[in-house]
């Protein structure tokens, strides 16, 4: 299967380890994406294995059958974290990666890749411009959200 990748990248003047807490925790509710997390097994800290399932909205008791799972593929944290959210058409990977930037802050680096799991090979073909253009979208929209994933962290809940 043909996958599809864009990588984009921002600054924030927040140091790193405040913007790790910010986009790689995964927080019960996100009032930013409006995304809730169930993590499957034990409490504790996340790592590479950590599975979780994702529903839209804030969640009323346990997520649907049939949504979205997905599993932290890499993790060095204050650095990189990476995750694999498989759908019935489709796996999204996200790979978030954090470098100090100018001054103190942060630059972060955000690479998404789209796998079809279904699908004839004519269909892919004709839907890879689209497809691309949505890819690159979704990186610029999530690039634009982390100051107020930051903002989020940093207040009292």
């Amino acid at each position: 299967m043909t996958s599809t990748t864009a990588t984009g990248s921002r600054e924030v003047p927040e140091p790193p380890a405040q913007v790790w807490r910010a986009l790689a925790v995964l927080e019960p509710y996100c009032s930013v994406c409006d995304v809730s997390y169930v993590l499957d097994g034990p409490a504790g800290a996340p790592g590479i294995g950590t599975t979780f399932v994702c529903a839209p909205g804030r969640l009323e008791g346990s997520p649907a059958a049939g949504a979205p799972r997905g599993e932290i593929v890499e993790w060095e944290p204050s650095r990189l974290v990476t995750t694999r959210l498989r759908l019935t058409p489709e796996t999204w990977t996200t790979r978030i990666e954090l470098a100090e930037g100018a001054a103190g802050g942060t630059r972060v680096t955000i690479t998404l890749t789209h796998e079809p799991t279904t699908g004839s090979r004519v269909v892919r073909r004709l839907q890879r411009g689209a497809l691309r253009r949505l890819v690159q979208r979704t990186v610029d929209a999530e690039l634009a959200k982390v100051p107020a994933h930051v903002a989020r962290a940093a207040s009292p809940s």
